[in-house]
């Protein structure tokens, strides 16, 4: 019998995420179905609730619904706890596993894909949202040298570094000095809106990889504003989307897909 499997957000007809897991499906030989399901904003939980009914085994969770996910998940894994949020619903009769797979998605594109290492790194995270949330403790567990978080509203970062002892330095994007740094991801949508982070040139540092989790056809803003001040590497989201997807198929059906030639696959049909 088929097992079923969707990707919930809104928006959500923009997902690649059925794409992706077909690719994965095919290269496992696993018997999956996999769509997208529109919530309504004020409808995640009936949402849910209506396709475990129908007999769904598991969703992909997206914008704006993981921190609802992570409310509604009864077994929330660690990484879920720390982030908060949940990205990755397994259902099992009456227990709902929550998982969060996008820090490990953006470790694995860094170290594998893009073949750059994080070990000794001074990492600056720009945002202080659920997309920062998300990755701090995967970048936390890569040995990286130090992790500064930077966000316009200085508050909101601090509360967020709270959650992680003095691991994190939480800071004002305008308290950000020229000291550089060896990698600077993205964590905010400004690129969804044409615009870029205002970092000072100085912060990319010789042999930076600039990293925007956002993704789309051509550069973001912020990628382009990183070449200008001289970042050696940029990367945007795709990478991440495909390995953190990986993470989520390994959640549920118990084995982990090659995840280069779905890249490729995306990537020539940008």
């Amino acid at each position: 019998m088929t097992d079923r499997y969707a990707v919930v957000g809104n928006p959500v007809a923009h997902s690649r995420s059925p794409a992706i897991h077909a690719e994965f499906a095919r290269q496992t030989g696993q018997d999956i179905a996999y769509t997208r399901l529109l919530a309504p904003l004020d409808g995640f939980a009936q949402t849910v609730r209506r396709f475990r009914a129908g007999g769904g085994s598991g969703l992909n969770v997206t914008l704006p619904f993981k921190g609802e996910a992570f409310r509604l998940a009864t077994e929330p894994t660690k990484r879920a706890r720390s982030a908060e949020a949940v990205n990755t619903l397994r259902f099992e009769g009456e227990r709902v596993l929550g998982d969060n797979t996008d820090g490990a998605g953006l470790v694995c594109d860094i170290l594998g894909n893009l073949e750059f290492s994080l070990a000794g790194k001074r990492v600056l995270l720009v945002g202080a949202g659920g997309a920062a949330s998300g990755v701090i403790q995967a970048l936390l567990g890569a040995s990286i040298a130090a992790l500064v978080l930077a966000n316009r509203t200085v508050e909101r970062a601090r509360e967020l570094a709270k959650r992680f002892g003095g691991a994190v330095e939480p800071c004002g994007l305008d308290a950000l000095d020229d000291a550089p740094f060896d990698v600077i991801v993205n964590a905010t949508s400004a690129s969804l809106s044409g615009e870029a982070p205002p970092l000072a040139p100085g912060v990319f540092g010789p042999g930076c990889l600039a990293y925007d989790m956002v993704y789309g056809k051509g550069e973001t803003p912020f990628l382009a504003a990183a070449r200008a001040a001289g970042a050696a590497q940029l990367a945007d989201g795709l990478g991440m989307l495909v390995e953190q997807a990986a993470e989520s198929f390994a959640v549920w059906r118990g084995v982990r897909p090659d995840t280069a030639p779905v890249l490729a696959m995306l990537r020539g049909t940008e």
